[in-house]
């Protein structure tokens, strides 16, 4: 796990002095990533930059060392992940001749280069890796990204000169650049708090998609990336070859494979251990983790004093029963208001799913006594676990059978009342009403539903309930809606339920833009490695054969994981109501954070600046502070973007 960052400029515009002294601070201000070693290569005569930050983890000697040279000379790469199968790999090229120096997995990539070609050996490596390649022989330079997007890779141009990163702040040290924001990926940030691939917030540069490669002759080339790997390929064959065993044999298929991945995931030259919250994902992890350990496994939770954000009980429980060496730390709301004003450089790009907070703490945590540590993420988009798979679903299939016309008028039937007024409601009657509901804001649940009676058809309601602001542009000054893989039916593969449909649109858009983003940058800005077992390729091949009834079964998600898990952990510990990875947002708004707030969303400095107009959001400042309604999510979009435009640089 590191950094890299480099550049591609007409041949002897610079000698090869000032090509290294350009490179190492692009990679200077990406320390975090890689704190463990540094590493310049640079031909002039070329017009080639490579530069490298290590995070050692596998061969921590010289041997090691990035940029590293193929064994014939031909090729330079600057490599960021981990290849998981790179065992495999190597005893397969021993088979061809191969020899090795060392025993990294950079050097199986570079040797497979060598043997199968850049497409054809980019096929091969499951694992997570953004990398750039410089053919020495041909000329050209290849970058790439892993099939899910688990490691960042942004590129672009400055004037004549192709540049590419880890994260955008290498490119505060690059001549020449200038930062011009792109309005129509801060209109993204509002809908979905992050920014779709390949767009990025600054004009001119993109995000690499997951799956390709991008090969530039000349630094002026304009290339098109290329996919080696297709998500919607894998669906489409899955759906059209699915699993027909019994369930017995698709919890045995599932639970070999997944024991395998993290069987990979787990060698590793430093010390290691996972993130345990107690639920599903992360509970079986650390129990095929455990089944394979000849020692304790490290574990590591935070807990929150709020019982209603506190997952740390029901982890202890688990790490308990598996027999774990377990570490939990309790955060205060100070904790956590603390880690605010770093957020703007540690996400480097506007980002504003809330739960970063808790996620930097926890990777924060386990730095202290790991190098490397083992998550869940990705159950939830694999095997049905969002309630939006079903529950969405199930309240559609009860208004779906009436005529367009008659749906919009109930809707607006429902949304009579202004939500502030039914929520008043709701209070005052609070006290007469069953204890389960009387913290709902009536008023809120009532509009969203009527959103969902409202919508012409499930895609509609998909992109509703993906959205935060619905209609975003009209808050960006001279903002526009793109299209993403949610709008673009025209990609879309051919599944049989809308259930899937949603589950393929999360993967491609949800789980590379927010969660993978989230983890990647809380892990790397305190040096740690996060890998992510329920990724591996093959894993995720198996989960598009299932069947939906093997992954959401009487209204509950994640059926297949569950019946792994409970073979290894007692029902009645993993059985019980979720609790979010969050905080009190809401209330901290209205508390402790409102004076940051006012002055980051007054109205003269909104005007000042020119991104946004300034009546809507202080009307939804004006309603939150009264206590009327609940518009955190919102208003973070907006406040996460003006502390980042006025971070420190």
């Amino acid at each position: 796990m590191c950094g890299i960052a480099g550049f591609f400029t007409p041949p002897k515009s610079a000698s090869n002095e000032a090509l290294t002294a350009t490179v190492r601070r692009m990679t200077d201000a990406i320390v975090t990533r890689g704190p463990d070693d540094e590493g310049a290569w640079t031909d002039a005569e070329s017009g080639i930059a490579l530069g490298h930050r290590r995070l050692s983890i596998l061969d921590l000697s010289p041997l090691g060392h990035q940029p590293m040279t193929s064994a014939d000379g031909r090729y330079e790469i600057v490599f960021n992940g981990e290849i998981y199968n790179f065992q495999d790999l190597r005893t397969e090229l021993e088979q061809h001749g191969h020899t090795w120096r060392g025993h990294s997995d950079t050097e199986i990539m570079l040797a497979a280069f060598v043997q199968w070609g850049i497409d054809a050996a980019t096929q091969r490596f499951n694992g997570m890796f953004a990398f750039a390649l410089w053919d020495k022989q041909e000329r050209v330079l290849h970058l790439s990204r892993d099939r899910l997007g688990e490691k960042p890779l942004y590129y672009g141009w400055v004037g004549d000169t192709f540049v590419f990163c880890s994260e955008l702040k290498s490119l505060d040290h690059f001549p020449g650049f200038t930062a011009t924001i792109d309005r129509a990926s801060l209109t993204s940030l509002l809908r979905f708090n992050y920014i779709p691939d390949p767009w990025c917030i600054y004009q001119g540069l993109h995000k690499l998609p997951p799956a390709t490669l991008l090969t530039l002759r000349a630094p002026t080339d304009r290339p098109t990336p290329r996919h080696y790997w297709s998500l919607r390929s894998v669906i489409t064959h899955g759906t059209r070859n699915p699993f027909t065993g019994t369930d017995t044999e698709a919890i045995d298929a599932f639970e070999s494979l997944l024991k395998h991945a993290i069987g990979q995931r787990m060698i590793a030259d430093v010390p290691l251990g996972a993130f345990l919250s107690g639920g599903v994902d992360s509970s079986l992890i650390v129990a095929l983790m455990q089944a394979q350990s000849t020692r304790p496994v490290r574990t590591f939770t935070i807990g929150f004093h709020e019982k209603e954000h506190n997952e740390a009980e029901f982890a202890k429980d688990v790490a308990k029963h598996l027999g774990t060496d377990h570490t939990e730390m309790y955060v205060t709301g100070q904790d956590a208001l603390d880690v605010i004003p770093q957020l703007p450089a540690l996400y480097d790009e506007p980002f504003s799913d809330y739960s970063q907070i808790p996620t930097y703490l926890v990777c924060k945590m386990a730095r202290q006594h790991v190098t490397v540590a083992l998550s869940g993420d990705a159950g939830d988009e694999l095997f049905g676990g969002y309630e939006r798979y079903y529950i969405g679903r199930k309240l559609w299939n009860q208004f779906a059978w009436l005529p367009q016309p008659a749906r919009r008028a109930l809707a607006s039937m429902m949304t009579l009342l202004p939500a502030s007024a039914l929520n008043a409601l709701g209070s005052a009657a609070g006290p007469v009403m069953p204890k389960r509901f009387r913290n709902l804001p009536f008023g809120d649940k009532l509009h969203k539903l009527a959103e969902v009676v409202a919508a012409p058809g499930m895609e509609t309601l998909y992109l509703n309930l993906m959205s935060h602001w619905k209609r975003p542009h009209d808050i960006v000054i001279d903002g526009q809606d793109r299209d993403t893989a949610i709008t673009d039916k025209s990609g879309w593969p051919e599944v049989p339920d809308f259930t899937h449909r949603m589950m393929h649109l999360d993967m491609e858009t949800y789980l590379p833009g927010d969660i993978l983003t989230k983890v990647d940058r809380a892990a790397m800005g305190v040096s740690l490695e996060g890998r992510i077992p329920l990724l591996d390729q093959h894993l995720i091949e198996f989960a598009w054969t299932i069947p939906t009834s093997m992954k959401v079964r009487n209204d509950q998600g994640k059926w297949l994981m569950r019946q792994a898990l409970y073979r290894h952990v007692p029902q009645k510990l993993i059985d019980r109501p979720k609790r979010g990875f969050g905080i009190p947002l809401d209330v901290w708004l209205r508390g402790p954070l409102r004076d940051w707030a006012e002055d980051l969303l007054s109205e003269t400095r909104l005007k000042r600046e020119g991104y946004f107009h300034p009546a809507p959001i202080r009307q939804k400042w004006q309603e939150h502070q009264s206590g009327t309604r609940n518009w955190h999510f919102y208003l973070w979009d907006i406040l996460m973007f003006q502390a980042w435009l006025n971070r420190p640089k």
